[in-house]
């Protein structure tokens, strides 16, 4: 069953998307399925597509040597993540594992970049809403950071 423009809006990154706009991303956005505790990406592997949480929680983690894994975050439906892999080409920067069975929307680099291409409109919002996704990322991460160093007490 198809994606649809309204199943999409419940995405931060599509939500301030006009519908007549974002109905062409629902062409190439595809359903999958995993069963909890499955991995979804490592870290270091190729990132070629984005997931949407539609249903379930995934885990966001890195693996530390002698520790184990660290979970960074738990994501809960309407969440979004490996968007990085639709701007550059580099690995993942951590590991997403189903906290709980999932089912996630997925949409793959180059359908992404074909589309953007081809539609200025889109683009313009797309492009916008990642760029605001990346900026509060930043952010929390940077006050994740002060706070690291207030409780170890600096260098």
């Amino acid at each position: 069953m198809p994606v649809t423009p309204e199943q999409l809006k419940r995405f931060g990154i599509f939500s301030q998307i006009p519908r007549d706009i974002l109905l062409p991303i629902t062409n190439v956005v595809r359903t999958v399925s995993f069963p909890a505790q499955s991995v979804i990406f490592n870290e270091g592997s190729t990132g070629d597509r984005m997931y949407l949480l539609e249903k379930g929680q995934v885990r966001i983690s890195k693996f530390i040597s002698g520790v184990g894994e660290e979970a960074l975050s738990i994501l809960n439906e309407g969440s979004y993540f490996g968007e990085m892999s639709l701007i550059d080409a580099f690995p993942r920067s951590a590991t997403a594992i189903a906290h709980t069975d999932c089912e996630l929307f997925e949409i793959y680099r180059d359908d992404f970049v074909d589309m953007l291409q081809s539609d200025r409109d889109l683009a313009y919002f797309v492009m916008w809403s990642l760029l605001k996704t990346l900026s509060h990322r930043l952010r929390e991460t940077n006050e994740k950071i002060k706070a690291f160093f207030a409780m170890t007490g600096g260098f």
